[in-house]
């Protein structure tokens, strides 16, 4: 379901526990403080920590302080071992019992079930809803939440979600949002890699890549990697390419989502070639020293032309 992004979807202000703010989680927070809603923040951070007050939340020393009194309490947290931590540690213990609790992290999905299983144990309503649609999707509230809930409680999700959506899709209980977003990422790092490769070929045989761009568009190689997050500088001017490869979706995130992927193929027996071959590539890259730059930036290594990350 699609939403506009305003408080007005609400119809009041709701109280946000807020725990990660990161480059995804800095700017969810932001768009829920400007949506005119209370947001109590924490971070291990102090410098995102600060950034989120500048844009409108109240600091909380502790995560426990952030979530309580929350009617939904929301993390975005590196990996699957914070989730668990914080939740056992804070959310858990600290948070009301009518809290609606979400993580928007991405983690395995093992972690997402037993997360939601402990919380509902406790009377929680809980949610596993990972984000699609990058840092600049975070900062418009344009989001798209892949939810794994039980269907009663998906209403209350979608609605303390809507600040900032743009999409919010129910994938089945819990642990599907996960699975969703995993599935996802894969297809994104391979689709990524197929448009460097290319780009690159296409200078390679004397074709100017940006004209390559504008046949591929109109073509059948169309795809959101090429389109929507060009790898080659110049064509889509909101794309990382034209940054230098900074921000957008770091090499070491997509390398862990591709773990993910791998993880859960080999629990299920699925066959992933290419989902292993796009983590080989990733991890080299990481290897290299460039995990902290955008993952359309592979097309440099691809090239020959890692001078150009510098």
């Amino acid at each position: 379901m699609r939403h506009e992004n305003r408080r007005s979807r609400e119809g009041r202000m709701t109280c946000y526990g807020f725990i990660g703010l990161g480059n995804m989680g800095g700017g969810m927070a932001a768009v829920l403080a400007a949506a005119g809603h209370r947001v109590q923040a924490f971070d291990l951070s102090a410098e995102a920590l600060q950034r989120a007050v500048s844009a409108g939340a109240q600091a909380t020393e502790t995560a426990a302080a952030a979530v309580a009194g929350a009617e939904v309490v929301i993390t975005m947290l590196p990996a699957g071992s914070h989730v668990r931590d914080v939740y056992e540690q804070a959310v858990l213990p600290a948070a009301a019992r009518n809290a609606l609790v979400i993580d928007c992290s991405t983690v395995d999905v093992d972690t997402a079930r037993a997360v939601a299983e402990q919380a509902q144990g406790l009377g929680f309503r809980a949610a596993d809803a990972p984000v699609s649609g990058g840092v600049a999707a975070a900062a418009a509230g344009a989001l798209t939440f892949m939810v794994g809930c039980r269907e009663a409680d998906f209403a209350a999700v979608e609605t303390a979600l809507a600040p900032m959506a743009k999409t919010v899709v129910r994938a089945g209980e819990a642990g599907a949002g996960q699975a969703a977003k995993i599935c996802n990422n894969m297809l994104l790092g391979v689709s990524m890699i197929g448009a460097c490769e290319a780009l690159s070929l296409a200078e390679g045989l004397g074709l100017d890549p940006e004209r390559f761009f504008e046949i591929a568009s109109a073509s059948s190689g169309q795809c959101w990697s090429l389109t929507a997050y060009c790898p080659w500088p110049g064509p889509v001017e909101a794309a990382p390419s034209n940054r230098g490869y900074e921000g957008g979706f770091a090499v070491a995130m997509m390398l862990k989502d591709l773990k993910l992927a791998q993880g859960a193929a080999a629990s299920v027996g699925a066959s992933t070639p290419l989902g292993a071959q796009a983590e080989a590539l990733y991890a080299l890259f990481d290897r290299l020293g460039y995990g902290e730059k955008d993952f359309s930036g592979l097309i440099q290594m691809l090239r020959g032309r890692l001078d150009l990350l510098a």
